[in-house]
């Protein structure tokens, strides 16, 4: 099975993005066994703390992209086996500006390249922007992964990215929508599962919300519940899309 870079993105905040890295990270090492690299490039640094890690230095992570800096000496193992991650800090702030003075526009595609070498699941939580950085995302991703929690904002959140993806590359990626939150005793919430009921859905669970609590994936602290069953098949949905390219 070759490498493949899974992106997480939306133009909106507080959709559900790290909570979804996160966790398709763990069922990318422990359903599928791929040794998997969670790449945190929201400042807000989310991804590392829900696997109980903090950047060791305070402003690294950017000198990936304008130094050429190593990112193996960046990258922190979790307490998971073939779970690695590659936290944010505050030098993530400055990125699209970075991006846009070295004027590589694939410098995140050839880095993720690179790291495809050794892992063969990349996972990047990306932040809710439109800039240089998501354009960057765009053309390294393979898959891009939209959380949408359920309202009438939500078709045009999707159809922003969308114009967003198409207008960043000539070929682009797939892209796989997913109502997150999802409560069906809400009638809104009933009312878009049924405008769209070939999205998957992850559930709106207390087990999700525990996973920032506790620091640990779903799968992992409530691992039959419906939230990791829901996770487990966004993932398979997400292989199948990859076995199409």
């Amino acid at each position: 099975m070759s490498g493949a870079t899974i992106a997480v993105y939306s133009v909106k905040g507080g959709v559900g993005k790290t909570t979804f890295s996160a966790n398709l990270a763990w069922c990318a090492a422990q359903i599928s066994g791929f040794r998997t690299l969670l790449w945190d490039l929201d400042a807000a640094g989310g991804s590392g703390f829900l696997y109980g890690l903090e950047p060791r230095c305070s402003k690294q992570a950017g000198e990936v992209f304008s130094k050429d800096a190593a990112p193996s000496k960046l990258i922190q193992k979790t307490s998971y086996e073939r779970i690695n991650v590659l936290p944010a800090d505050e030098s993530i702030r400055a990125l699209d500006a970075q991006l846009t003075q070295i004027g590589k526009r694939k410098r995140l595609a050839k880095l993720t390249r690179d790291l495809g070498r050794d892992y063969q699941r990349v996972i990047l939580d990306c932040p809710p922007v439109m800039n240089e950085l998501s354009a960057q995302v765009v053309r390294a991703a393979d898959v891009v992964i939209v959380p949408l929690p359920p309202s009438p904002l939500s078709s045009r959140a999707f159809d922003l990215v969308v114009r967003e993806i198409a207008g960043n590359t000539r070929r682009h990626p797939p892209i796989l929508p997913v109502l997150s939150m999802l409560d069906m005793r809400r009638t809104l919430h009933r009312e878009q599962r049924e405008a769209h009921p070939n999205w998957p859905a992850i559930p709106y669970a207390s087990a999700v919300e525990q996973c920032a609590v506790r620091r640990q994936p779903v799968g992992e602290l409530a691992p039959s519940s419906p939230a990791a069953q829901a996770f487990a098949r966004l993932w398979a949905a997400i292989e199948k899309k990859l076995a199409e390219r």
